[in-house]
């Protein structure tokens, strides 16, 4: 079996702006917002350089950690890691199955069930029908959702729609795992469970790129550092192992609304 990978040569990513007026004003809120550098393109749009030129390469065992300010990259990178967004320019080669918790959220049907929607969900995933009613037990027991999954998501609280969400996002099975923070979901027993889970989904994982601003988050998880700015990795280096500490990880985790 290929061992897992991600392989970046020269890869550029861009974001056209079709609306000129003002373009002084608008370059100046840019440069000061997004951090990217603006350029043109061909046609004479305004154009974000949002990766600039980057080449690595990531191997299995590692757990890279993203860092530096907002507007630096780390998202754009992720989602273009995930597929979300491709290079204008430049070689990507990702060898393994990659699973993406960038957004738990997105893709969930407000007018669809609950047990309709981790039907979609493994669909957009790639997952057969069959695999997916094997999945199913499981994802609703974890969300302890109950017969609230027979109802439409938009009658769900956002601290509900949350717990389904993530339930189903750390149900794949994948090589690569791609994330932006750490996520914890809802009250505080369930967000232990929620802990231990994703803890268990990053253990399994060949290979982890996970952004965050916390510098202790990455210093516990990654084992190598990539610091961000306009686009542009400006340092990479190993991340030596912390103390020994009995601190569960969801200490550090980015709380989303419940």
């Amino acid at each position: 079996m290929s061992s897992s990978s991600i392989v970046a040569r020269n890869i550029s990513v861009e974001f056209p702006i079709y609306e000129n007026s003002h373009r002084s004003l608008k370059k100046a809120v840019l440069n000061l917002t997004t951090g990217g550098r603006i350029g043109q393109d061909a046609g004479r749009h305004a154009i974000v350089r949002a990766i600039d030129d980057l080449s690595f390469t990531f191997g299995e065992g590692e757990r890279i950690g993203l860092i530096g300010h907002n507007g630096s990259g780390k998202t754009t990178l992720l989602r273009t890691l995930s597929g979300v967004y491709a290079p204008v320019r430049g070689e990507l080669k990702v060898q393994g199955k990659i699973a993406s918790l960038l957004d738990v959220s997105m893709g969930l049907d407000p007018d669809a069930t609950g047990f309709e929607n981790i039907y979609l969900r493994g669909i957009l995933d790639g997952l057969k029908p069959a695999r997916i009613r094997s999945k199913i037990d499981e994802i609703a027991d974890f969300s302890e959702l109950g017969d609230y999954l027979n109802l439409p998501v938009r009658t769900y609280s956002s601290g509900m729609m949350l717990r389904l969400a993530f339930a189903i996002s750390t149900s794949v099975e994948a090589d690569i795992l791609i994330m932006d923070e750490w996520l914890s979901v809802g009250d505080a027993e369930f967000s232990v469970k929620a802990a231990v889970r994703l803890e268990g989904l990053v253990g399994k994982a060949a290979l982890l790129v996970v952004a965050s601003h916390d510098p202790s988050l990455v210093a516990r998880v990654c084992n190598r550092k990539i610091s961000m700015e306009h686009g542009k990795m400006v340092a990479d280096e190993p991340v030596l192992p912390p103390e020994k500490t009995d601190e569960p990880l969801i200490t550090h985790a980015a709380q989303l609304p419940h």
